[in-house]
């Protein structure tokens, strides 16, 4: 994941100059947004999580090295960071109508606009929980590369990990998830063979397996 017209001197150079880290917010606010539409269905958390990611790269600017992958692998790093704190947050809270308290007002198009990017992404959504059963480290590296689009190298460094420690985590998810679906498959055949020849083509249209468990064992997302 290559970006196009890096900015001299990257995100640390952007945050010293306004102008600089306007261009980089304009160049890197869609990518960002869809990661965390992929996250989240609700446009308000969207929004919120969205600014809270730009915010700390303006913490974490010095952070960031051109020769472990590009800028938008570097942010997803950080994104993932902030939506998994606040995943983290709203857990321990025990009042629902806490997250809603000091949240920004959103203008009706902004709305608009944000439920039509998480309504687009919403296969990276069931990607994302087709891989749920996974161990914590093997569903991190699978997460960035199978459905964030992310190289081995960039899934390690936004992950703080060695490329081979990645690759090994990626061949292991792969593994399970192909296990899995292979289950699922045989676990469905033997229900059609019980199921009367009138009601069989309805019942296996019905017990399809799990498209994006599928394709992400696959290596296809």
């Amino acid at each position: 994941m290559d970006d196009a017209e890096r900015l001299p001197g990257g995100p640390a150079a952007a945050v010293r100059d306004p102008r600089l880290f306007e261009e980089f917010y304009r160049r890197h606010l869609d990518p960002v947004m869809r990661f965390v539409a992929r996250r989240v269905d609700d446009p308000h958390t969207a929004a919120d999580l969205t600014a809270e990611i730009f915010l700390a790269v303006l913490r974490s600017a010095h952070s960031y090295r051109p020769d472990l992958g590009s800028e938008t692998a570097w942010l997803f790093g950080i994104a993932r960071n902030v939506v998994s704190s606040e995943r983290r947050r709203v857990a321990r809270e025990t009042e629902r109508d806490l997250r809603f308290s000091g949240r920004r007002l959103l203008e009706a198009d902004d709305i608009v606009r944000i439920e039509d990017r998480l309504d687009a992404e919403s296969p990276g959504r069931r990607a994302l929980a087709a891989l749920a059963r996974l161990p914590e480290g093997e569903r991190a590296v699978m997460e960035l590369i199978a459905v964030d689009q992310l190289t081995v190298t960039e899934a390690a460094a936004a992950l703080g990990i060695r490329q081979v420690t990645a690759r090994v985590r990626l061949h292991r998810a792969r593994k399970a998830l192909r296990r899995e679906a292979e289950a699922q498959t045989q676990a469905q055949a033997q229900a059609a063979e019980k199921t009367p020849p009138a009601t069989r083509t309805r019942s296996t249209e019905a017990t399809t397996p799990d498209a994006p468990l599928l394709y992400i064992a696959r290596g296809e997302a």
